[in-house]
């Protein structure tokens, strides 16, 4: 099959998302062609299939090629994808300095993904110098545009007064935020600080749903939190470690 781009076409995304589901080759061969002709969206959309390998052959160092041609393009989730690649090494090297240079043009430029990512760097001194003010600032700005994940550390820093004065209240409000955004993280959190307030019935379903959503570093490190937080959490301990033993068979 043959793609043409006519000048006047705007190239349909939400379409060739929906072909990707259901013809994935076919949809790949359009996406191509469109990338070819220069429409932004569909270089992005190209880099993203080669990165995940669906409908064509995986290949992350084309995929990080397509995000820094969209990204000259001025697409702002192609600067927080090439930023992703330059920060783990897909498709070439590793290049903390470069990733914090296009997670903040991202953020710049209002994407919600670039602002956690750039604070994450922030947070843990990866790049750029350490600033928890900075980290704070970027999860605020991206857990108000309704970023479940940064919702979750939004929270903590609220929780814990990290660069700012300690807010539990408010902490558990965004905590339950992200919980109901669909963070298993933030559900983790939530059913935490639930606990801790008694109220262990309705932090239950929580710690529950994030047993069963949360992947395999996720539910190491929460297994570790639980050992250590008390009787009440033991039993949820338990289900977390045949979790994690279920998954590992």
């Amino acid at each position: 099959m043959s793609y043409q781009l006519r000048r006047e076409e705007v190239v349909d995304v939400a379409g060739l998302q929906a072909m990707l589901e259901e013809s994935p080759g076919k949809a790949a061969q359009a996406i191509l062609a469109a990338a070819g002709q220069g429409a932004v969206e569909a270089q992005l959309l190209l880099g993203q299939i080669l990165l995940d390998g669906r409908g064509i052959e995986a290949d992350a160092s084309v995929a990080r090629r397509w995000f820094g041609i969209a990204a000259q393009g001025g697409n702002a989730m192609a600067h927080n994808m090439l930023g992703r690649c330059l920060e783990h090494g897909w498709g070439g090297s590793a290049d903390l300095s470069q990733a914090a240079i296009h997670y903040a043009q991202a953020a710049d430029a209002g994407l919600d993904w670039g602002l956690y990512n750039l604070g994450n760097l922030f947070a843990t001194g990866r790049g750029l110098p350490a600033n928890q003010a900075q980290a704070l600032m970027c999860y605020e700005k991206a857990a108000h545009m309704g970023h479940a994940k940064s919702m979750n550390l939004y929270g903590r820093y609220l929780e814990q007064g990290i660069a700012t004065a300690p807010s539990p209240a408010r902490a558990v409000r965004w905590y339950r935020r992200s919980a109901e955004a669909g963070d298993f993280r933030g559900m983790f959190s939530l059913g935490l600080v639930l606990v801790e307030r008694g109220q262990v019935a309705e932090a239950a379903p929580w710690l529950e749903k994030a047993r069963v959503e949360g992947n395999m570093n996720f539910l190491r490190a929460a297994l570790v939190t639980l050992q250590g937080a008390g009787p009440v959490l033991m039993a949820f301990a338990a289900r977390y470690a045949d979790e994690i033993e279920r998954r590992g068979a």
